[in-house]
């Protein structure tokens, strides 16, 4: 297991429709496709998949949604937290252009497949919000808007005293606003997606990690604890916990990506007049800082927020009055807040803040590198995969391919990078 994590209680887990347990793999079998990982990449990928009549069985290490995909804050954004869309273009030519297509309407994508599947998962598209914390930032928004704007984004910068109206608070100073992103339960997403895969056919096999697996007679052969699939094609969809069960299932993927413990929080619910004062449209809101602050409503008007520790020691009490005192100044009708829920999870963070796309052998894929960015993500790229791995040509899907890039001295990388990067984004924030 990764160093750090703490399995606590979630809101998510306390709120989310319950799902029966999927069965171990319990002997040797075949099917057409495998998806490892049951998160949103891999179960978007299967419901696709299965929607087009392919044979796929899924096969995931705990239960579904038990990584970030269940973890999250559950924010629907339209872009990536620092690959822009030029960049994206320059670097990948036409396929950039198509993965920039599938970036913009990715928020969209999601809400529609909930809304066709009938998943009760607390969806509110009521649009992303980035306030800039610091007037210069601006420069920043601006530069945003006008390249997603380019792009056919419907989003637009909000100049201050809009940005006070969409928050209730003088605190930030203006930003990009997105009407088509908003805001989830994520693991009731996840469970929402399971239960789609299986009604369409998807084998779902929980409580069963891939502990290997090898190229054999023209076809993938996966290991599991007590027993062992043989598949035409692979999908692995474990980002950052593909190295959390075991090293030796695809260490070069696992040493691409740092896993980088995200902690989220819930407030008690909070009172009819607050409600109507604190970002009023519901909108989900994170900011320019590098030291993210971030929030949003759940259903039943809890504050769903979080923060970041260069320690996870203690990490829930210590994160309380950090978390507490800074809400309290954006919104002093609060007061102190009590916080109800403290949890954490993992997310998948790349050195260049780009994500990769990648066929690591025949009708094998992969992709990790969330980067902050996973929930609207993969769900479009689930559908981008599941196209390639039934035979669509890549030169027609949204899929700029490159190979993963193990990062030297990973496991010290891996834990010395948050006590290093926190101070130093924290330093920036404070800057012009």
């Amino acid at each position: 297991m990764i160093s750090g994590q703490q399995i606590s209680a979630s809101l998510w887990a306390d709120v989310s429709p319950p799902r029966e347990a999927a069965a171990q793999l319990q002997a040797r079998t075949e099917t057409d496709i495998a998806v490892i990982g049951g998160g949103f990449s891999g179960l978007s990928t299967a419901l696709h998949l299965a929607r087009s009549g392919h044979q796929v069985m899924l096969l995931e290490a705990m239960e579904v949604g038990f990584g970030g995909s269940g973890r999250n804050n559950g924010q629907v954004i339209p872009t990536m937290t620092a690959a822009e869309p030029d960049a994206i273009e320059d670097r990948f030519g036409e396929a950039g252009e198509r993965f920039v297509g599938l970036i913009r309407d990715s928020a969209s994508y999601l809400f529609d497949t909930a809304r066709e599947e009938n998943i009760d998962c607390e969806a509110e598209q009521t649009g992303w919000f980035q306030p800039a914390h610091r007037e210069s930032r601006l420069a920043l928004s601006r530069k945003r808007v006008e390249a997603w704007a380019k792009r056919g984004a419907p989003c637009r910068l909000l100049d201050r005293a809009e940005c006070e109206e969409v928050l209730g608070s003088d605190l930030w100073h203006g930003g990009m606003y997105n009407p088509t992103g908003g805001h989830i339960n994520p693991l009731a997403l996840a469970r929402g997606l399971a239960a789609a895969c299986e009604k369409r056919g998807v084998t779902i096999h929980e409580k069963t990690p891939v502990t290997s697996m090898e190229r054999r007679d023209g076809k993938w052969c996966l290991r599991t604890p007590n027993g062992e699939v043989t598949a035409r094609a692979v999908m692995l969809a474990s980002n950052a916990y593909t190295g959390h069960f075991t090293s030796a299932l695809a260490p070069k993927i696992a040493r691409s990506v740092v896993p980088v413990l995200s902690w989220q929080m819930a407030t008690a619910p909070l009172t009819d007049e607050q409600r109507k004062t604190i970002v009023p449209g519901r909108e989900a809101v994170s900011d320019t800082h590098g030291d993210l602050r971030f929030f949003r409503f759940d259903k039943r008007n809890r504050l769903v927020t979080g923060g970041a520790l260069a320690c996870g020691l203690n990490g829930a009490e210590r994160l309380k009055p950090l978390v507490g005192r800074r809400l309290q100044e954006a919104f002093p009708v609060l007061g102190m807040p009590k916080f109800d829920f403290v949890w954490n999870g993992y997310i998948g963070m790349t050195e260049d803040r780009f994500p990769f796309i990648s066929q690591l052998g025949p009708d094998f894929w992969c992709w990790a590198g969330c980067n902050g960015r996973g929930v609207g993500l993969s769900v479009s790229l689930g559908r981008e995969l599941a196209a390639a791995i039934a035979g669509q040509p890549v030169s027609d899907l949204a899929l700029p391919l490159s190979d993963p890039k193990p990062i030297p001295l990973h496991s010290l990388i891996k834990t010395v990078a948050p006590p290093v990067m926190l101070p130093l984004y924290r330093w920036r924030d404070g800057r012009d």
